[in-house]
C-alpha cells in the first residue's frame, strides 16, 4: 500500500459508502432514488497496467475520482476503493492520484480486490489491461497481461467466497486461447462479466442507428491504424450494427485475411458490395488524397457468419476513423456513419462507456452481452492468424457464439451529468 494503512483504508472506504454495510445485500434498483433523493454509490477496485495522462486508466478512473470532465464536478455514482498498478512509467499518475484522493495502491491484485482485508468489500472490479511496456508475439498481438489480471481477480473471488461484477476494458485475451479461458471461467464461476470498446457507445457522425430485428441486406466496415490495437475497435463498431439483424447472433463460421490486389477483387466480383464500400468510405474522414486501392498498407478481414451474412472490414491507413455502412431491405440507399473519438471534454465517449459500467455495478448484471466482445476478439485473433499463415481461409467452429443483443443507446449530445 502507499500512504494509507489497512485500518485507514477501510475507514475511508466505509465513509465513502455512507456507512452502509460492506456485506452483499439485496439487488439495487438503479432507477429508484436512494434515501434523501440520492442513491448510495458503489465501490470498485481497479486492476490496471499503467495510469498516465490520456491513458485508458485516466479517461475512466479519473472520471470516478474527479467527475465526468475531470474538473471536480459531478461524476458517476461510483467510488474508487483501491488500485493495483502493474507498471509505473515516467509520466505515471497513479501515485499522485492515490495521494490526492486517498486511494491505496496495493502490491498484489488480491490485496486490491480485498482492499487489504480478509473479505471482498467492493461492489465490482474494473480491469484495464491497455498501454504499458509488454511484448508482442509473431502475429503482432500486444501481449498485455489481461488473462493474468482476470485469473488473479477471480482466484480472489474463489478464495474469499464472493463474486462481484467485472468490467474488462477492450477485449479479453488478446490471444484466442486466453479469451476463451476467461469467458469460460466467468461462466463457470457465474461472474457478471462485461467487456468492450468505448466506440460502439460513442458519438456517430451523422447520428445513426438501425432497428432491432431488421432485414439487413449487407454491411461494410472500415477501420484504421494497427490491426491489433484498432482492428478490435472497428470490429466492435461493426458488430454493434450487424448484431441487430433479424434472427439475433449465431456466430461466425470462417475468417480470412486478404491484402494486395486480391482484397479489391472481392468488390469487383460482387462478394462485397462496392456501393456499401464507397458509402462507408465517404462517411470516413480522410488522411490526404491517396486512394486506398493504391496504398500497399490496406488490408481486408473477410468473414462469414453462420446464417450466411458476409462480414467485410477494410483496414485502411488513408482514413482517420472507423465507419460502417449498411443496407436495409426495402431501402434504395445505404446508411453510413463514422464513430467519433472526441478529445474534449476529456474523451466524452469514455464517459458513455463508464455509464454502462456504472449500470452494471449497480444492477449486478452486464449492461450488454460480453459475447459481442468475445466474438469480435475471436474474429480479430483468427484474422491475424490467417495473416500469419499467408492469408489462409480458416474455419472457425469455435466462433459459433450465439447471443441476444441488447438495445443499449449510443452517445447523442446530452448533458453528461444527466442520470441514465
Amino acid at each position: 500500500m502507499t500512504s494509507l494503512n489497512r485500518r485507514d483504508c477501510l475507514r475511508k472506504l466505509a465513509a465513502s459508502l455512507g456507512g452502509v454495510s460492506l456485506a452483499a445485500g439485496p439487488a439495487f434498483n438503479p432507477f429508484a432514488a436512494a434515501a434523501g433523493g440520492k442513491r448510495a454509490k458503489k465501490s470498485v477496485a481497479a486492476v490496471i497496467t499503467v495510469y498516465f495522462p490520456n491513458s485508458h486508466a485516466d479517461v475512466l478512473l479519473t472520471k470516478i475520482l474527479e467527475g465526468w470532465n475531470h474538473d471536480g464536478g459531478p461524476g458517476p455514482d461510483l467510488t474508487l476503493a483501491s488500485m493495483y498498478v502493474d507498471q509505473f512509467p515516467k509520466r505515471d499518475m497513479a501515485r499522485a492520484m492515490s495521494e490526492k484522493h486517498g486511494v491505496p495502491i496495493f502490491e498484489t491484485i488480491e490485496q486490491a480486490v480485498t482492499v487489504g482485508s480478509d473479505a471482498i468489500p467492493v461492489d465490482g472490479v474494473i480491469v484495464i489491461g491497455e498501454h504499458g511496456n509488454y511484448p508482442w508475439n509473431e502475429k503482432e498481438q500486444h501481449l498485455y497481461p489481461r488473462r493474468r489480471f482476470f485469473e488473479e481477480t477471480t482466484d480472489t473471488f474463489a478464495k474469499y467466497g464472493r463474486v462481484v461484477p467485472v468490467f474488462h476494458d477492450k477485449h479479453p485475451g488478446p490471444e484466442w486461447k486466453d479469451t476463451k479461458w476467461m469467458y469460460d471461467r466467468a461462466r463457470a464461476m457465474k461472474v457478471p462479466f462485461m467487456a468492450g470498446s468505448s466506440l460502439p457507445v460513442s458519438f456517430r457522425e451523422p447520428d445513426l442507428s438501425i432497428p432491432m430485428g431488421c432485414d439487413l441486406e449487407g454491411a461494410v466496415g472500415i477501420g484504421y491504424s494497427g490491426l491489433d490495437v484498432y482492428g478490435f475497435h472497428a470490429l466492435e463498431c461493426w458488430q454493434s450494427f450487424v448484431e441487430r439483424r433479424r434472427g439475433a447472433e449465431q456466430g461466425v463460421k470462417s475468417v480470412q485475411y486478404i491484402e494486395g490486389p486480391a482484397m479489391w477483387q472481392v468488390l469487383e466480383d460482387g462478394r462485397v458490395s462496392p456501393e456499401l464500400f464507397e458509402a462507408a468510405l465517404a462517411a470516413t474522414p480522410r488522411r490526404g488524397d491517396l486512394d486506398p486501392r493504391e496504398d500497399p498498407r490496406s488490408a481486408l478481414m473477410l468473414f462469414e457468419y453462420v446464417d450466411g451474412f458476409v462480414g467485410a472490414l477494410f483496414m485502411l491507413q488513408t482514413v482517420s476513423r472507423s465507419a460502417v455502412a449498411v443496407k436495409l431491405k426495402g431501402e434504395s440507399e445505404p446508411r453510413a456513419c463514422h464513430f467519433a473519438e472526441r478529445a474534449e471534454p476529456r474523451y466524452p465517449h469514455f464517459a458513455y462507456l463508464l455509464k454502462a459500467i456504472e449500470r452494471m455495478m449497480h444492477t449486478g448484471e452486464p449492461t450488454y452481452p460480453v459475447e459481442r466482445t468475445i466474438l469480435t476478439a475471436g474474429i480479430l485473433d483468427r484474422a491475424l492468424t490467417s495473416r500469419h499463415e499467408g492469408g489462409k481461409k480458416l474455419d472457425t467452429p469455435e466462433l459459433q457464439i450465439a447471443y441476444q443483443p441488447v438495445d443499449y443507446p449510443h452517445a447523442p449530445n446530452p448533458d453528461l451529468l444527466q442520470p441514465w
